[in-house]
């Protein structure tokens, strides 16, 4: 790889400014100063530093955020604030897109990546892969609406869900409930409830398949994946 591409996608910079880091000896391979912009390197087997530190290259990235509300899952929007808004810019460097949406006032787990074929597989319909969520639901939830759920219900465009594995928190006129659903439809869990006369208020997901929303992490915030989430999240399927 080009050099200057190398350090250009590391986040040094555009081709310009990183011309202006090897006129400046800022820049090594191997130890030596480099001025080539054109040179080729092998990050895997060559030690590139800037200023002294090693650029340790990474293709993809992972991140886990916790998605506040009034938040669109989006890379961009001419009216609203984005997840992508909420990175750092040199995490925003990598072009990170969220995997799989979660509503404008939904909150909880949201993965972000360049890694298209793991999104892929994280989305496709035929992998099966579960999500769980809280929700507050405006209305006494039932063992009916538990029954009805396990065999699906059908929703206001005529589709019929797949079975869904509710389990109830708390039941009264403000109830809670877990949900766990193998599908994203549309505002799924919220036209799930109306389906059976209740009203979704609150929404939070919990997890997606093996990766479980880190509690340490407040609203808005996020961190990248350890090793050990992202060998679960490759393992799903």
């Amino acid at each position: 790889m080009r050099l200057d591409k190398l350090l250009a996608n590391m986040g040094y910079g555009s081709r310009k400014e990183v011309k202006q880091l090897l006129k400046q000896k800022a820049v090594t391979v191997d130890g030596a100063y480099v001025k080539d912009a054109a040179l080729h390197v092998d990050p895997e087997q060559q030690i590139v530093s800037v200023f002294g530190e090693r650029v340790v290259y990474t293709e993809f990235v992972y991140f886990m955020m916790n998605k506040p509300p009034d938040v669109i899952s989006a890379t961009e929007d001419l009216r609203d604030e984005t997840v992508i808004e909420l990175l750092e810019p040199l995490h925003q460097h990598f072009q990170p897109f969220p995997v799989g949406r979660l509503d404008k006032d939904t909150e909880g787990l949201l993965l972000l990546t360049n890694d298209g074929l793991l999104a892929h597989n994280l989305l496709s319909p035929k992998k099966h892969v579960p999500k769980v969520y809280f929700a507050q639901i405006e209305g006494v939830v039932t063992e009916e609406d538990v029954e009805k759920f396990a065999h699906g219900v059908e929703l206001d465009d005529g589709y019929v869900t797949k079975p869904g594995k509710l389990v109830i928190l708390q039941s009264a006129q403000q109830s809670e409930i877990e949900l766990t659903i193998q599908e994203g439809k549309f505002h799924q869990v919220k036209r799930m409830f109306e389906a059976v006369g209740k009203r979704v208020t609150y929404l939070k997901r919990l997890s997606m398949g093996n990766l479980h929303l880190d509690d340490k992490l407040a609203l808005g915030e996020y961190r990248e994946l350890t090793a050990e989430e992202l060998a679960s999240l490759q393992n799903n399927h």
